[in-house]
C-alpha cells in the first residue's frame, strides 16, 4: 500500500474518532482538513491529489527559466533588496498551500489539520509530526512562531499589518500552536498566517533577518539552493529526503529534478534568449511579439509550441498611475482630465495589433466588477455613509473610460481635458499649459523601466504634449526602478495591480490609508479615503459570497471615481510559449497553467 494512502485512511480516521463535524456553532473549535474564504473547501478530506496536478507525471529531467531584471538578495519577504520568489515558493513552505482551482481555500500542508470556530475568532495548527528542514532538524511550532514574530516586525507592508491583527501566539505543545484572532474581524486573516513562510529558527539570525543576503537558506520544501550567481543565475535541486512529496497537495507537483532561473537585464535580450533555446518556457505578455515575434525556426519545425489559455481570473487594472502625493496631482479634476487623453483605439491598432481590451473596472472580465452594472441594495447601503465618495454615472454603471475617435488626435477630448484644468486654474499660453498666477508650466515625469513601457510613455506624453503638458519619459534600471518605487519618489508610472478571485488582505496594501505613506507599499497612488477603507473592512468581514461581491463592487466604484490611474488595457487568454518536450495535466485550475505541474517528457 502506497504511503500516501496509508496517510489518506489515518487522516480519515482521525476526523471520525475526533467526532467534530465541519459545521459548528459560533466558538466551538472545529477540525478541518482546508479552509475556504467563503463556504466549504471543494475537495473532501480524503481527496488524493489536487485535481489539476498529475500523480502519475514522471519525475526528472531540468527546467530553464528566464527573469528579467537583476536580484541583490534572497529573502523577497523584506522591504530591502531586489529578490526573486524562489525560495518561499520552493525551499521554504507554509502551513498551507493555496488551490489554485479555488477563489482561496488553502489545504493542510506542513499543518495537516486546523481547528477554528465559525467566528474566526482563533485558528490552531496542528502540525505534521513528519515535516523537518533540510539540515534534518524537525520543524515545530517553534519555528512557526519565530517566522510569524520576524515576519511581523520586518516583513512586507502586507505581513506586517495583517500580522498585526493576531492578539496572541500560544505554542500549545511542540505540534500544536494556536493564534488568538479575537477583535480582528478579518475573515481572510487564518488563511494569510497559513500561507505564512516558515522559516527555521535554529538557522535564521533574527539581527540580520531584514537585511539582503544571498546565503542559501535552510527551509522544509522540496528544493535547495544548489548555485547563486548574484543578477545572473539560481539553480534549485530537488531534494531526494523531501519529507512531503507523498502529501495529497503536493502530489503531481514539484516534477523536476532542477530548477534554473537565468536573469536578463531587457525585454529585447530575454526573447532572443528563448528564441535561441536558451530556456524552456515563457509566457508572452507583448502582442506585438506574440503576433510577429514567432516566425522562427523553432517554431516552424515544431520545437517550440505556442498556445493559447483562457484563464478566468479578474484582470485587475492596468494603468498610467498617479502619485497624489504630488500637489500637481492633489486635484481629483487634474487627474480625470489626463485621462482624456490616451487614446486606446488608436494604441490599440498600431502598437498592439488590436489584440487588447480596454480596462474599465480594477477587477475586470469577472463578477466582480462594477462595470456595465447598477449598484445593487447592498452596494448602496456601505456606501450611503459616504454619499460624495462615488460619481452618480459610476453608480449607476454607465460609465466607461473616455474613448477618442481612434484618430490619436481627437480633439473634442482635448476639449474636455481643457474644460476640467482650467476648473483648476490651468489655462494654455503659447502651447504650454500654466498656472494661472504663478506661470508655473504644467510638467512631470513619468518613470519606466523597460523598452515597452517607454514606447507607450512616449505615445501618452505626445498626446498630452497636444494641450501644453510636459510629460517626460525617464527610462531608468531594474535597482533604481524599485528603490524609487518603495519610497513614492514618482510623478507617474506604468503599473499592474494583478487580479484575484478573492480580493483580500493585499487590497489594503494597495488602497488603505495607513499604506500610503508606508515604505515598500503597493498604495502607489497615495490613496487615503475614508470610504475606501471601510469598504476594505466590509469585504474582509463578508460572511456570504453575495455580501463579499457587492462589498467588492462598491470599492471598484470608489476607486474608480477618485481617478487614481489612466486606465490602460489587459490581456483577456494567457500566451505560451515552450519547448516541445514540455507536458501538463489536462485540467487548467481557475487561476492559469502553473509550471509546478507540469513535467518533460522522457526521452
Amino acid at each position: 500500500m502506497g504511503r500516501w494512502l496509508i496517510r489518506k485512511l489515518l487522516f480519515c480516521a482521525a476526523f471520525a474518532l475526533s467526532g467534530h463535524n465541519l459545521a459548528s456553532a459560533e466558538g466551538v473549535e472545529t477540525l478541518r482538513h482546508g479552509i475556504a474564504m467563503h463556504g466549504q473547501p471543494s475537495l473532501a478530506p480524503d481527496f488524493d491529489h489536487l485535481p489539476y496536478a498529475n500523480p502519475q507525471a514522471p519525475k526528472g529531467g531540468r527546467i530553464t527559466l528566464a527573469l528579467q531584471g537583476t536580484f541583490d538578495s534572497l529573502n523577497p519577504l523584506i522591504v530591502l533588496g531586489v529578490a526573486p520568489d524562489v525560495v518561499p515558493r520552493y525551499v521554504l513552505q507554509s502551513l498551507m498551500l493555496r488551490s489554485t482551482d479555488e477563489p482561496f481555500t488553502v489545504y493542510g500542508l506542513v499543518a495537516r489539520s486546523v481547528e477554528m470556530p465559525e467566528d474566526r475568532s482563533s485558528i490552531t495548527f496542528h502540525l505534521d509530526p513528519r515535516a523537518r528542514f533540510s539540515d534534518g532538524h524537525l520543524l515545530t511550532a517553534e519555528d512557526v512562531r519565530f517566522s510569524f514574530e520576524m515576519l511581523k516586525k520586518y516583513g512586507k507592508p502586507f505581513h506586517r499589518s495583517s500580522f498585526g491583527q493576531v492578539k496572541a501566539v500560544e505554542i500549545l505543545d511542540p505540534h500544536r500552536i494556536r493564534f488568538d484572532l479575537t477583535g480582528s474581524n478579518d475573515r481572510e486573516l487564518p488563511l494569510i498566517i497559513g500561507t505564512m513562510a516558515i522559516f527555521p529558527a535554529h538557522a535564521t539570525n533574527p539581527e540580520t533577518f531584514d537585511k539582503t543576503s544571498l546565503a542559501p537558506p535552510i527551509g522544509s520544501g522540496p528544493y535547495a539552493l544548489t548555485e547563486v550567481r548574484p543578477g545572473e543565475r539560481v539553480v534549485l535541486k530537488s531534494r531526494e529526503d523531501y519529507w512531503g512529496k507523498d502529501l495529497p497537495v503536493t502530489r503531481g507537483l514539484y516534477n523536476f529534478d532542477e530548477i534554473r532561473y537565468d536573469f536578463y537585464r531587457d525585454a529585447n535580450s530575454l526573447f532572443e534568449a528563448f528564441k535561441a533555446g536558451l530556456y524552456d518556457f515563457r509566457i508572452e505578455g507583448d502582442p506585438g511579439q506574440w503576433a510577429t515575434g514567432y516566425d522562427i525556426p523553432a517554431v516552424r519545425d515544431g520545437r517550440i509550441v505556442r498556445e493559447t489559455m483562457t484563464t478566468r481570473v479578474p484582470k485587475g487594472m492596468n494603468g498610467f498611475v498617479f502619485n497624489t502625493r504630488k500637489p500637481l496631482f492633489a486635484d481629483i479634476r487634474v487627474r480625470e482630465a489626463l485621462t482624456y487623453l490616451f487614446d486606446f483605439d488608436w494604441v490599440n491598432r498600431n502598437l498592439y495589433f488590436g489584440q487588447l481590451t480596454r480596462s474599465n473596472s480594477y477587477f475586470s472580465g469577472s463578477d466582480l466588477a462594477a462595470a456595465s452594472r447598477p449598484a445593487d441594495d447592498r452596494e448602496r447601503a456601505l456606501l450611503a455613509p459616504f454619499p460624495d465618495a462615488v460619481r452618480p454615472d459610476i453608480l449607476e454603471g454607465r460609465w466607461e473610460p473616455p474613448a477618442g475617435d481612434g484618430s490619436g488626435r481627437d480633439r473634442e477630448m482635448a476639449r474636455r481635458a481643457l474644460a476640467l484644468l482650467s476648473e483648476v486654474g490651468w489655462t494654455l499660453d503659447n502651447d504650454v499649459l500654466r498656472k494661472k498666477g504663478t506661470g508655473e508650466a504644467f510638467a512631470f515625469e513619468m518613470l519606466v523601466n523597460s523598452r515597452q513601457q517607454e514606447r507607450l510613455a512616449l505615445n501618452f506624453s505626445q498626446s498630452l504634449s497636444r494641450i501644453g503638458i510636459q510629460a517626460r519619459v525617464r527610462l531608468v534600471d531594474d535597482v533604481q526602478y524599485w528603490r524609487r518605487l518603495a519610497r513614492f519618489d514618482f510623478d507617474m508610472v506604468q503599473w499592474l495591480w494583478p487580479g484575484t478571485p478573492s480580493p483580500g488582505n493585499e487590497q489594503r496594501n494597495r488602497w488603505g490609508s495607513a499604506a500610503a505613506q508606508r515604505s515598500g507599499s503597493l498604495n502607489h497612488a497615495g490613496i487615503t479615503s475614508a470610504a475606501i477603507d471601510r469598504l476594505l473592512d466590509a469585504l474582509l468581514e463578508a460572511r456570504s459570497r453575495d455580501d463579499f461581491v457587492s462589498a467588492v463592487r462598491a470599492l471598484d466604484r470608489a476607486l474608480l471615481s477618485g481617478f487614481y490611474a489612466v486606465p490602460l488595457f489587459y490581456l483577456k487568454d494567457q500566451w505560451l510559449a515552450y519547448s516541445s518536450d514540455l507536458r501538463r495535466p489536462e485540467k487548467t485550475p481557475l487561476m492559469g497553467t502553473n509550471i509546478d505541474t507540469w513535467w518533460r517528457q522522457p526521452k
